[in-house]
């Protein structure tokens, strides 16, 4: 089964999403508070992706998605937001969203990220490579989904796992933060550019000596970005 975790208190909202994800072949697992949410995915191991408002009763969205990610770095997850603030967006990103959606939005949008991030975590069958990935001091192993950096295992998001693999396999290219969309998030990706800028923030404070003078995931202005090389 293809599980989803839906947490929106809005029933009304919250049977929409449902329904359509139901459509699309998935079967969804309800929760209309964060302390719901987080009971549900202690039932539900098995949960690929989570979709999660942001303002809730009790624990807020962004709380959860702390929490999710203090116990899980594999599923994907969502915000679901009806406010428009760029700092709200980059907020959830930043506590380790996946990707994130403006209320209102259409069933075609939801299914197409859902099913996006799902073929991100691993959750549709692929064929993976035994190969390791070496670039001192770090190690990629593309069927473990894995990373380590001088021997020691970087705990990265399904999302930010596929952002280093691209990386790894074009050192020294610089590539177009369009084709980092593409690639990581799919052609039929509904979303904003700025989702990339963010992910590489992210990874940025996960696998560099310094943020500020980063030396392996290297801006290439007004392009995008590059591997060292």
């Amino acid at each position: 089964m293809r599980k989803v975790l839906v947490l929106e208190d809005e029933e009304n909202i919250r049977s929409f999403v449902v329904i359509n994800l139901k459509r699309a072949g998935y079967t969804t697992i309800e929760a209309g508070t964060g302390e719901d949410a987080l009971a549900a995915l202690k039932e539900n191991p098995d949960v690929k992706v989570a979709l999660l408002d942001i303002m809730l009763p009790g624990i807020d969205g962004f709380e959860v998605c702390r929490r999710i990610r203090a116990m899980d770095n594999k599923i994907g997850i969502i915000m679901l937001t009806a406010r428009t603030q760029e700092m709200d967006k980059v907020t959830g990103l930043m506590t380790g969203a996946d990707d994130y959606v403006t209320k209102p939005f259409s069933p075609a949008e939801l299914t197409a990220r859902v099913d996006a991030l799902y073929r991100r975590t691993g959750g549709d069958t692929e064929s993976l490579s035994a190969d390791e990935i070496s670039d001192p001091p770090f190690l990629l192993n593309t069927r473990n989904r894995t990373l380590e950096k001088n021997g020691q295992r970087v705990k990265l998001t399904q999302v930010e796992y596929s952002i280093v693999k691209l990386f790894m396999e074009n050192p020294g290219k610089a590539l177009a933060r369009e084709e980092i969309l593409d690639a990581v998030w799919g052609k039929d990706y509904f979303g904003e550019l700025k989702i990339v800028d963010v992910n590489i923030r992210r990874l940025r404070i996960k696998i560099e000596d310094n943020t500020q003078k980063p030396i392996y995931i290297n801006t290439v202005w007004g392009y995008g970005y590059k591997w060292r090389g």
